[in-house]
């Protein structure tokens, strides 16, 4: 009796340290055996407190008159699947007739409480099934990501959501989005996994760092173009533009419109065409869209009018040419001058990291969710990184990217800088940079000869 007291003290401090020191083992050794058996012993009752039942049926009523038996209980939603996951639980719930997706999301706070788990989900898989997601610990506190990921041509993940999944950032779906965020919460480092997880892909990446190229110049390996400066940056937009009319023609060509032609097989963009001939997509990356748009004398507003005006164009039409893009700032409103409340219309992916009043929140979800506006004001100074990512649907969800250094994306860029590929209407603005240092190193060191 003695060993087993022993046993079971070791046992319980142990588990005690790694859910202080390691959230993530501790839930998938000890933690999530326990949360599968508490959330199937106080369902029914659970769902019973938070009002997610619903009365017998008559038939059922009237044959328990008939047989002389109890009233029937109010019937739960039924379970038809429980699947544990590295940071919690998925259940997926079939609702009894009259019931609704929002009466199970407007009761995640109290059903968190009641299962004891930290932070409680749902989403409408289909009509009449919920998928609820609990986590049992803070997945945000420290980021780790999956090791495998659903990657696809021009769909990159970039940050942990709050459920546990991996957010992900799909040109194809969203084409053109904007990030906010003050001095030091973590834009940097999400525009570094943004470069990142670009980089083995076939893209054209297109930057425009106006802060001297401080933040993109170091991983200017992996760039078709650079631009440090508002004219240059001009200039790169100009000439997008210009690649943006070529590809059309091209698309033009080879539409191959006829009767015979199945719909599918119709192109209408650049995925369309055949792999041979399609052009490489280019993704440009605008790191501080405020230095584009302030001007001091006639002549800089001249130069703004026009920077705005080719972002805008490739901004509404770019997205069938394989143009996207990603704005970056710290503030995106109507201060900035004409034209920048029509451009940011067109920036469908909203990400805002801490800012320092709610006006700047209401730039990036003031039109698209209140509750993401009042999200994004209430993320703490002391979690960098930390983000409310929402499109036009109105969704919206807490995400953080992990730490990424500078050191890091600038390995990822040199080990692809091969996969640089050289884009004719950009040539002339593609960094130059020395060639990276041979990987042979001599093993000694040749001592100078001596008289």
């Amino acid at each position: 009796m003695t060993w087993f007291m022993v046993a079971v003290v070791v046992v319980v401090a142990a588990a005690g340290l790694l859910r202080w020191r390691r959230p993530a083992w501790y839930w998938l050794t000890f933690g999530v055996l326990l949360a599968t058996v508490r959330v199937l012993v106080r369902y029914a009752s659970v769902m019973d407190a938070c009002g997610l039942t619903v009365p017998p049926s008559r038939w059922r009523l009237a044959l328990a008159r008939v047989a002389n038996r109890p009233v029937p209980e109010s019937r739960v939603p039924r379970i038809l699947r429980l699947r544990p996951t590295r940071t919690g639980l998925v259940l997926r719930l079939k609702l009894r007739p009259g019931q609704d997706a929002f009466d199970v999301s407007a009761a995640t706070d109290r059903l968190r409480h009641s299962f004891g788990m930290y932070g409680v989900t749902s989403r409408e898989v289909r009509s009449g099934v919920v998928e609820v997601r609990m986590t049992g610990y803070d997945v945000l506190k420290r980021v780790q990501m999956p090791a495998k990921t659903d990657t696809r041509p021009m769909r990159v993940p970039v940050a942990l959501r709050e459920d546990g999944s991996v957010h992900y950032r799909d040109y194809r779906a969203v084409p053109h989005g904007l990030t906010l965020g003050a001095t030091e919460s973590g834009k940097s480092v999400y525009q570094r996994n943004l470069v990142a997880g670009l980089a083995p892909h076939r893209v054209a990446l297109v930057g425009i760092d106006c802060k001297q190229g401080v933040e993109l110049f170091p991983l200017a390996r992996r760039f078709s173009a650079l631009a440090d400066n508002p004219d240059t940056a001009l200039e790169v937009l100009e000439a997008l533009v210009s690649h943006m009319e070529k590809v059309y023609q091209l698309i033009r060509a080879e539409q191959r419109i006829s009767v015979a032609v199945p719909d599918a097989e119709i192109a209408a963009d650049i995925w369309d065409l055949p792999d041979d001939t399609r052009p490489v997509p280019v993704v440009v990356l605008v790191d501080e869209v405020a230095e584009l748009a302030l001007f001091a004398n006639k002549e800089q507003e001249k130069r703004r009018d026009r920077i705005i005006t080719a972002l805008v164009r490739l901004a509404q039409l770019g997205r069938a040419a394989g143009i996207y893009l990603e704005i970056c700032g710290q503030r995106f409103g109507s201060e900035l001058g004409k034209g920048i409340t029509m451009l940011r219309a067109q920036l469908t992916g909203r990400t805002a990291h801490r800012v320092n009043d709610e006006t700047s929140a209401n730039m990036a979800f003031g039109d698209l969710s209140p509750d993401a506006v009042l999200a994004a004001i209430q993320i703490p100074a002391e979690t960098r990184g930390l983000a409310i990512a929402g499109d036009s649907t109105g969704g919206w969800h807490r995400i953080r990217a992990p730490h990424t250094s500078l050191r890091q994306a600038v390995n990822v860029c040199n080990k692809y800088a091969d996969r640089t590929p050289d884009v004719p209407a950009l040539a002339a603005y593609r960094p130059a940079v020395a060639a990276l240092p041979s990987a042979r190193v001599p093993l000694s060191k040749t001592a100078p000869a001596t008289a």
